[in-house]
């Protein structure tokens, strides 16, 4: 294959990028995907060359060519100076917490954040000495008066999980970098609801991008993985960390990963157009209290998505109507009469899933007081067939 000329690949389109990067076939013999390269020990031609470490690869938890040709694909993607891997969505983010608070720092984490993060952050950052405090998602540059002298870290999740709530990205980190505050203050962001493709963080004043590739990129229920991307001046200390907790990828899950990066774009497309038909359909319906998609022009932060974002995913959230005696009776009905919905967590697969949602850790954006959430995860099923799936779940609830 020719080398590509870098103004013209830069140029190109998303699809076409997911096409090409993050391999070299010129460098493997012309095949056209990296090959999974397995290693833990690496040899070294002779002692002062191992002395000095003084060749590109030295062990394989810091990195191979597979792995590297992963991390090169998203440093594309996210336009950032280095990308880690993680074994899970949960480590992309426990990771860089680790990285860049120490004892008697403050961090800001947004109330709407996945919840498995604030468990973290009230368990082992408060047990390290990690001061916590939440903000509301709409908070945008009133994050100001929020900020302490020791504060941190900032960790920003858009939308929100489960109530997808849209944070005012800008406004936050044009706050947060003032030099006034005295201190380097990091701003992290949980992207995975958007992908890349539909918000580069780091375009966004964010210093560190953060994924459950889990989700869109492996697209196929199968891969557990997490990926963390740095601009310049944090990637340095994100890599230390790295290090020296001794996390890597596994190739086999880096290959994988890669794969799906390729029709990723493709995929996204058709979770953003079906997912924007079911949530019109169910705004419509009268057992349907509300319906919290932000592409859609009804929802509160609407305005800020559309500004800032260049598409939707396939994940959202809706109130089943109901009082709150029988609430969590008819969630139950509907969610077991549903067929081509699964009930599992996780979501980015090519499957659709279904998940009632707890919001009892929640301290400021809590529960919804008409009904129960639900949240969707549209796959890449016939639309027809998902709404008479959805008919069946509501007719059950109906008949509680």
């Amino acid at each position: 294959m020719k080398k590509k000329n870098d103004t013209l690949y830069g140029g190109a389109g998303s699809n076409t990028r997911l096409a090409h990067m993050g391999h070299d076939p010129s460098g493997y013999h012309g095949f056209v995907n990296p090959p999974v390269v397995h290693a833990s020990t690496v040899l070294f031609p002779d002692s002062a060359t191992m002395e000095k470490r003084a060749q590109k690869y030295t062990y394989g938890t810091r990195a191979t060519p597979t792995t590297d040709a992963l991390c090169a694909a998203f440093d594309e993607l996210e336009g950032s100076a280095g990308t880690i891997l993680v074994p899970s969505g949960l480590a992309a983010i426990s990771v860089p917490f680790l990285a860049y608070l120490s004892a008697g720092d403050h961090a800001l984490i947004v109330d709407s954040v996945y919840s498995p993060c604030r468990n973290f952050c009230n368990t082992m950052l408060k047990r390290l000495g990690v001061e916590i405090d939440y903000y509301d998602p709409e908070i945008g540059a009133d994050i100001a008066k929020l900020i302490k002298p020791n504060t941190r870290l900032i960790h920003t999740e858009a939308p929100g999980s489960n109530t997808m709530e849209m944070q005012d990205i800008r406004a936050i980190t044009t706050e947060a970098h003032k030099p006034s505050h005295g201190r380097d203050i990091v701003v992290t962001m949980d992207n995975t609801w958007a992908t890349p493709l539909y918000f580069r963080p780091l375009d966004f004043g964010v210093d560190v991008s953060i994924h459950a590739t889990t989700k869109y990129p492996s697209g196929h229920s199968d891969i557990i993985m997490g990926s963390v991307h740095a601009n310049a001046k944090h990637w340095p200390a994100l890599e230390e960390a790295r290090i020296t907790m001794g996390i890597c990828g596994a190739p086999d899950d880096s290959y994988q990963i890669l794969r799906g990066l390729r029709t990723m774009g493709i995929r996204l497309e058709h979770h953003q157009k079906s997912a924007l038909d079911v949530a019109k359909w169910l705004e419509g319906r009268d057992d349907v209290a509300r319906v919290l998609h932000p592409a859609l022009p009804s929802f509160p932060g609407h305005d800020i998505w559309k500004r800032d974002f260049k598409g939707a995913s396939g994940v959202f959230s809706f109130v089943l109507k109901s009082d709150a005696a029988k609430s969590r009776e008819k969630a139950h009905a509907f969610l077991d009469a549903l067929s081509f919905f699964g009930l599992g967590y996780s979501w980015g697969g090519y499957e659709s899933l279904a998940v009632p949602v707890n919001l009892s850790d929640r301290t400021i954006r809590t529960a919804p007081t008409d009904g129960a959430l639900i949240r969707l995860q549209i796959g890449l099923e016939d639309i027809a067939d998902l709404k008479k799936d959805l008919e069946a779940g509501f007719a059950a609830a109906a008949a509680v």
